[in-house]
C-alpha cells in the first residue's frame, strides 16, 4: 500500500554525474542491515561503484543478542553501542534518520515518517528515499499473540530502550522495597519471564545473579532468599524447544541450580499489574514481567505495497533472497521468510543467519552490477549457544557437518559465544579496531566499580 507523503521530495541520484550511480538502499540497521551496508560502503561506495544508503529509525546500534544483559544490568550498553552517523562517515555510505512507513514500488521510493524529539519538536519531516535496489532488514518484534494485558504490563526486549526501561524498573522496585514502611509484598520483587527461548533463559540466569548483587548494596530490608524470585514460563513441554534436547536438559539443570523456577506446559492467559494468570487458572504473583515468547515482522510489513508476507508478517523471499513479487526488493534477517532447500521450515531468526545473508548479498550485488545471474543463498547451521553470563554457556556446534552437532559447555562454550559477537564487530570495524576495542573494555572493568548497573 502506497502511503502519501506531504510535499517530501525524493532524494536525487548523484548530483553532477553524467551516469548516476546505482542506488542500494538498506532499511534497518540491525545485525544484517548494518553489516551489509558497511561492507557495501567499503567495497562499492568508496570506489564510487554504487551509492549505499542506510535508513534507520534509531541513532545507535547495539547487537540484539546483548539486550538481555542490558536488561539485567550486567552490561553497560554505552560501551558497546555504535553511532550510525559516525559509521556512515567512516565506511562510505549515507545514513538517513527515519522510520519506513510505506513503499511505492512503481516509483521505487521508500516513504519515511517525520521524527520528533522528546519534547515533541520535529527533527526531520516526512520524505521519500529513492532506490534502484532495496534491501529490507527491519528485524523482528515480540509477538504477544494478543494476550490480554501483555502490551500494558509486560516489557519486550526488542530495543535497547526497552531493555534499559526494564532495568530501571527493576532497580526502582528494589529502592521502593527498601524505603517503604511495610514488608516486601508477595510478588513485589518477583520477575516472570514469558518464553523460554534463548532470550528468556539467558535473561533468567543473568537476573538471578544481578538481582542479588543489587540487593547486596545496602538494601538490608530485602531478603534475597525470601523476597527475590525468578520464574521462567514456557508453553512448550521443555525450555529451548527449538534447540536439541541435550542443550535444553543442560540449561534446565543450570537454571535450577541457580534457583530459577521453571514452568513448562504453562500457557499465559493474561498479564496483570500484579501477576501472570495462566490458562489453567493459576496466578503467578509478579510485578515485573518480561515478554520473550515468539517473534513477528513489524506491522509495516503487513501491507507493504503488495509484497507477499506470511502469517507472522515476514516477507516471503525466494532462494536468492528476492521478494516473490518484486525482484528489485530483497529481504534479509528476522523479517525475511527464507526457504531452505531440504527443509520446509524457513531459515531460523538467528544472528548467524543474519551474518550469512549479509555476506551473501554483498557478493550477489557485485554480480548484479556486472549483469551476472544471482546465486541462491544456502544457510549453514553452525549450532546454537546459550549464555549464562559469568557462569559460562552450553550449546551444540557444527550441526550442518555433524548431524546433531557437537555438544559443548563451560569455558569453551562461553568462548565460542563471545566469538559470535566478535565476528559481528569485525564485520563492522575490521580486525584491528575490534581487538583494540575489546582490550579497552577489558582494561576498564573493575577499579572499584560494581559488577551491575545500580541506576
Amino acid at each position: 500500500m502506497a502511503v502519501a507523503v506531504p510535499r517530501a521530495s525524493t532524494e536525487a541520484r548523484s548530483v553532477g554525474r553524467a551516469t548516476p550511480l546505482h542506488r542500494i538502499v538498506v532499511v534497518g540497521g540491525g545485525a544484517a542491515g548494518l553489516e551489509l551496508v558497511t561492507r557495501l560502503g567499503d567495497q562499492l561506495g568508496k570506489r564510487r561503484l554504487a551509492d549505499a544508503v542506510l535508513v534507520e529509525k534509531s541513532r545507535t546500534h547495539l547487537w540484539k543478542p546483548l539486550l538481555h544483559a542490558v536488561a539485567a544490568g550486567s552490561m553497560d550498553a554505552s560501551e558497546h553501542q555504535l553511532n550510525y552517523l559516525a559509521q556512515a562517515h567512516w565506511h562510505h555510505f549515507r545514513y538517513r534518520y527515519g522510520e519506513m512507513i510505506g513503499l511505492d514500488r512503481a516509483k521505487k521510493s521508500v516513504h519515511l515518517g517525520p521524527t520528533f524529539d522528546g519534547e515533541g519538536r520535529q527533527i526531520t519531516a516526512a520524505r521519500s528515499v529513492g532506490y534502484d535496489t532495496l534491501v529490507i532488514a527491519v528485524g523482528s518484534i515480540n509477538n504477544d499473540f494478543g494476550t490480554p494485558g501483555a502490551a500494558e504490563h509486560a516489557i519486550p526486549l526488542d530495543t535497547q530502550e526497552q531493555a534499559e526501561r526494564f532495568h530501571h524498573r527493576l532497580v526502582n522496585a528494589f529502592l521502593r522495597a527498601q524505603s517503604q514502611d511495610g514488608p516486601v509484598r508477595p510478588g513485589q520483587l518477583h520477575v516472570a519471564i514469558i518464553g523460554a527461548g534463548a532470550t528468556g533463559t539467558e535473561l533468567a540466569a543473568e537476573l538471578y545473579q544481578t538481582a542479588r548483587e543489587v540487593a547486596a548494596f545496602g538494601l538490608d530490608h530485602v531478603d534475597p532468599d525470601k523476597d527475590i524470585r525468578i520464574v521462567l514460563v514456557e508453553a512448550a513441554d521443555r525450555i529451548l524447544p527449538a534447540l536439541p534436547e541435550r542443550v535444553s536438559a543442560a540449561t534446565l539443570k543450570i537454571l535450577k541450580g541457580l534457583g530459577v523456577e521453571v514452568r513448562t506446559k504453562a500457557r499465559v492467559g493474561e498479564v496483570c499489574a500484579d501477576g501472570v494468570k495462566l490458562a489453567s487458572g493459576e496466578t503467578i504473583p509478579s510485578e515485573l514481567v518480561v515478554w520473550a515468547a515468539g517473534v513477528k515482522g513489524p506491522d509495516v510489513l503487513r501491507d507493504l505495497d503488495g509484497l507477499e508476507t506470511n502469517r507472522v508478517n515476514q516477507l516471503v523471499v525466494t532462494s536468492t533472497l528476492q521478494t516473490t513479487r518484486d525482484p528489485d526488493i530483497f529481504a534479509i534477517g528476522d523479517c525475511a521468510a527464507c526457504p531452505r532447500p531440504h527443509d520446509r521450515q524457513p531459515v531460523p531468526p538467528r544472528a548467524q543467519a543474519a551474518h550469512q545473508e549479509a555476506s551473501h548479498l554483498l557478493r550477489q550485488f557485485k554480480r548484479r552490477l556486472e549483469g551476472k545471474p544471482l546465486e541462491p543463498f544456502v544457510y549453514r547451521d553452525f549450532g546454537s549457544l546459550v549464555s549464562f553470563g559469568r557462569l559460562g554457556a552450553v550449546g551444540n556446534l557444527m550441526g550442518f557437518l555433524l548431524g546433531k552437532g557437537l555438544f559443548v559447555e563451560g569455558a569453551l562454550a562461553r568462548l565460542m559465544y563471545r566469538s559470535l559477537y566478535k565476528m559481528h564487530e569485525t564485520a563492522l570495524h575490521g580486525v584491528a579496531k575490534t581487538l583494540i576495542g575489546s582490550l579497552a573494555r577489558s582494561l576498564s572493568r573493575g577499579g572499584g566499580e560494581p559488577r551491575v548497573k545500580l541506576h
